[in-house]
């Protein structure tokens, strides 16, 4: 009993976590794991670890040129256990064990994929992993036709496909192509039309969110019937893709043909949604471009998906909550459903909790590196949002600097509220009611 109180679904996520990064960070360590078999130092191979079990992105060595098949193997193992979350993946072997999934475990679930309710947990976790795969496997597949080619060959080819299938679906933004030139990651195909739409695609159906795929399962093209959180994620996910593009076409990139155009402003909107891969270099783009790049890492995508940030969920819970205050009304509504008081606060509490912990991250590592600030909130943004792009930076940063963006990326991924939950053993309601004073504001 004491065991089951002290492994909340919180605490399971968190320390799920932190075990995956020390096996995976220890297993990196290995000569074997590196091209030149020697020992990597511990730091650097944690950073690898968090970034991979985290989905970021963000490294320290270049993944195609310091790290052997082994060591990519590992990487890629940690990016799909952090991508479907840790609970999904312990789910998962103990259905493949043929043992059955307790009431602790269900809670666990239901808590990793933002689920409603703990009924029919067991169903959405069948449908999530073979969702999961049949899309990784279409898009390496698509992938292949790109890669597989007379310079990389058959199985070299195919590795290719299959990572970045795997890694551009977690949202992860790692990438194998820096044996042309390092940190370049997929600047080469900028106007290749096959791998910019199929990477595009994997991001966004895995930044979508698994209850949404459920939605869309189960209502076809019914949007009427959709949750009404579904109907915000898809809304608000199209346009902070369209208006970003739309920027990004008219004041980034005029200087391209038509056709590089369209696909750089497109996988420029779309890559910020926490997966890190770029087609073009962040020094190549205005202050107010990265700026926007900055806004949009943060945001991240929807809850219960591979994406991080706060959550496109949050930022329009904020948006009703603003819009009812200038109505003059009690509460936000969306989509004509109120939205309860609780779940504003708790938008709020999210928005100050990363806005604190972006804001105090960048700051110091510009103290502590003598770095421009604006590089840093690209940097820590990029950390919190789980996103992975970045300026060039982090390889040079000392290790202080590293530790914070470690401990930026893992809060992004396991979630504030997550920890702030975990330490306390249940929810106990204050029966004590304070006077009623005002204060004002504004």
């Amino acid at each position: 009993m004491l065991k089951n109180r002290f492994f909340s679904s919180s605490r399971t996520i968190i320390f799920g976590f932190a075990l995956v990064i020390l096996i995976g960070t220890l297993l990196l360590m290995l000569p074997i794991s590196s091209k030149e078999r020697v020992i990597t130092p511990f730091f650097d191979c944690l950073f690898t670890a968090t970034s991979s079990t985290c989905v970021t992105g963000l490294v320290v060595y270049d993944t195609a040129t310091h790290w052997s098949l082994f060591g990519q193997l590992i990487i890629l193992f940690m990016i799909q256990i952090g991508g479907m979350g840790i609970v999904t993946m312990a789910i998962v072997v103990t259905m493949l064990s043929g043992k059955k999934i307790n009431l602790t475990q269900r809670s666990a679930m239901q808590e990793s994929i933002s689920a409603n309710k703990v009924g029919g947990i067991i169903r959405l976790s069948r449908f999530i992993i073979i969702t999961s795969a049949v899309i990784e496997l279409l898009g390496a597949i698509v992938l292949a036709f790109v890669f597989c080619n007379s310079e990389n060959g058959f199985l070299k080819g195919l590795w290719l496909s299959l990572f970045h299938s795997v890694s551009a679906f977690c949202n992860a933004g790692f990438d194998l192509m820096g044996e042309n030139a390092q940190f370049s990651s997929l600047t080469q195909y900028v106007d290749n039309p096959v791998v910019n739409i199929t990477i595009m695609l994997l991001i966004v159906i895995g930044g979508i969110g698994f209850l949404t795929w459920d939605d869309i399962k189960t209502n076809k093209f019914h949007i009427r019937r959709y949750r009404m959180q579904s109907k915000v994620i898809l809304f608000l996910t199209s346009a902070f893709i369209l208006v970003p593009a739309i920027y990004f076409f008219f004041f980034e990139f005029s200087e391209f043909g038509i056709k590089k155009r369209i696909l750089a402003s497109l996988f420029q909107a779309v890559t910020p949604r926490t997966a890190g891969f770029n087609t073009i270099d962040a020094s190549e783009i205005s202050e107010t471009g990265n700026t926007i790049v900055t806004l949009l890492m943060l945001i991240g995508g929807a809850p219960g998906s591979t994406a991080g940030g706060m959550k496109i969920t949050t930022i329009s819970v904020l948006f009703a909550a603003s819009a009812s205050v200038f109505r003059k009304r009690d509460n936000a509504h969306i989509f004509s459903r109120r939205i309860s008081d609780d779940v504003v606060k708790t938008a709020a509490t999210i928005l100050l909790m990363y806005l604190t912990l972006f804001i105090s991250g960048a700051m110091i590592i510009s103290r502590v590196e003598h770095l421009p600030i604006i590089n840093c909130f690209y940097e820590t943004a990029s950390a919190i949002g789980t996103v992975g792009l970045t300026t060039g930076i982090t390889p040079t940063l000392s290790i202080v600097s590293k530790f914070i963006l470690i401990l930026l990326m893992y809060m992004g991924r396991v979630g504030g509220l997550t920890i702030v939950f975990a330490t306390h053993n249940n929810y106990q309601k204050n029966l004590v009611k304070y006077p009623l004073e005002n204060i004002n504001v504004g």
